[in-house]
Parts: C-alpha cells; structure tokens; sequence
C-alpha cells in the first residue's frame, strides 16, 4: 500500500521571498538612482540654463504684476548678450535696494529648494526692469511729447508701459558706457530705476550682473504668457551710434 509522502516546500518558499526582496531592492534602487539624476539635472538647469523668480513689486506693471513667478532664460544672455527692450533681471549693482529688504533670509528648507531649482529665488538681491539702453547708446528725457528718445529716435512705448504713468519724474541725458545698460520700469511712477542713481555710472547696470532675460510667465496660469520684445526696439535706426561721443 502506498502512502503520502509529505512534500518539503520551505526552500521553495524561501527561495520566492529572497527574489520578491530583490525585486523591491532593484526597484528602490531604481526610483533613487531616477530621483538623483533629476535633481542633478534641476540643478544644471538653473545654473547655467534657466531661472525662476517672484516678482517683488509694481515696478513692471502692467507687463509683470507683483507676486508673478517669471523664468529667466541665462543661456539666452550669454550667447545673445543683452538687448534693448528685453526684460532681464539683475543682481543689485550696489544701493538700489532698501537694506531691510536684503535683510529677509529663507528657511533651510525654501534654500534648499532654490538649490534645486523647484523654487523661485528669494535672494532679496534681484531687480527685474527693461533695458532701454545698452552700451554706447545716447539716452534722453525727454522731447516735446515727454518720449524718451534713444539714438536721436524717439520711442513710442505706449505698447508696454503703464497706462497713466510718464517719464517726467527725473529729466536726463546720458551716453551708456561699453559693458553697461540703462534700464527703466514699465511703470514709470512706481520704478526707481536707472534714473534715480545717474551719480553712479550714469544709474547704468553692469552686464554681468544680469542673471538672464524673462521670457516667460508661469504663474498664476491665467497670467501664463511669454514676455517678448516690443517692436518699437526693432527700428534699425536704434543701431546709429555714430553721432554718439
């Protein structure tokens, strides 16, 4: 007579659990591998590609609102340089901002973001305007009709700067040095701008203190847009320097 001959099923059951913890350690091994190489890449992009920032006040408006988050491009200003009518953001050249203001600090945590590139930046350092001129340009305020006139050419900014505000604060006449541009708020009345520190360097910004060109507006969605450069800055007559000393 035969009889049932138990079957041993413990290495089997062993051999299934050590592969199903192989299995978990391959894919968390994965997802880590995946999540470093994002971060490194985050990190690459805002170093040397592309920025985020907050935009601090009404200085822009009505291009740029107060609290817009705005992505700079810095590839853009290092192969192109820096052009008239671009909207760029700056590293404060020295007394533009109030001390109390440089004085905010983020958190660890909110650093460690811009770290990575997952948050707008809150340095306190940053100013965002319009380059209105650039280096060996001639720069005045303002003709007849209160227009600014760049190289002999009068600029009709009715396109970008604020409905109701002017450009008859702080009358000037200015030649930019190389290396250097003139830059204004597109709200003329709420922008201390190159035109309020004309006894520094002509109120001119170095070029290497512009951290890159905005050229987009991603936050709030119904403001998303991109930020280009008006036409009236396509004037090849704007080029004319020649009568510049």
């Amino acid at each position: 007579m035969e009889t049932d001959t138990p079957v041993d099923t413990s290495g089997e059951e062993t051999s299934k659990s050590g592969q199903a913890k192989s299995s978990s350690w391959l894919f968390l091994r994965e997802v880590a591998i995946v999540l470093v190489c994002a971060l490194v890449l985050s990190v690459i992009v805002r170093t040397f590609f592309l920025q985020a920032f907050f935009v601090p006040s009404q200085s822009m408006e009505n291009t740029l609102m107060p609290d817009d988050r705005i992505v700079a491009s810095k590839i853009n200003t290092k192969i192109g340089g820096v052009n008239r009518g671009e909207v760029v953001v700056f590293k404060d050249p020295g007394g533009w901002l109030p001390a109390q203001r440089n004085a905010n600090t983020p958190g660890a945590g909110t650093k460690v973001l811009e770290f990575l590139g997952l948050a707008p930046s809150s340095s306190g350092d940053d100013l965002v305007k319009r380059v209105i001129g650039i280096g060996g340009d001639h720069v005045k305020c303002c003709n007849a009709k209160n227009q600014i006139v760049l190289n002999d050419v009068a600029l009709d900014e009715s396109s970008f700067i604020k409905p109701g505000s002017d450009n008859l604060q702080v009358p000037f006449d200015i030649y930019v040095p190389e290396g250097r541009i003139f830059v204004l708020g597109d709200n003329r009345n709420e922008s201390a701008d190159s035109r309020f520190h004309l006894e520094n360097d002509s109120g001119t910004v170095p070029v290497e203190n512009v951290v890159g060109r905005v050229f987009v507006i991603v936050w709030p969605l119904s403001s998303w847009s991109g930020v280009p450069i008006p036409e009236v800055f396509d004037n090849p007559k704007l080029n004319d320097q020649s009568g510049q000393s």
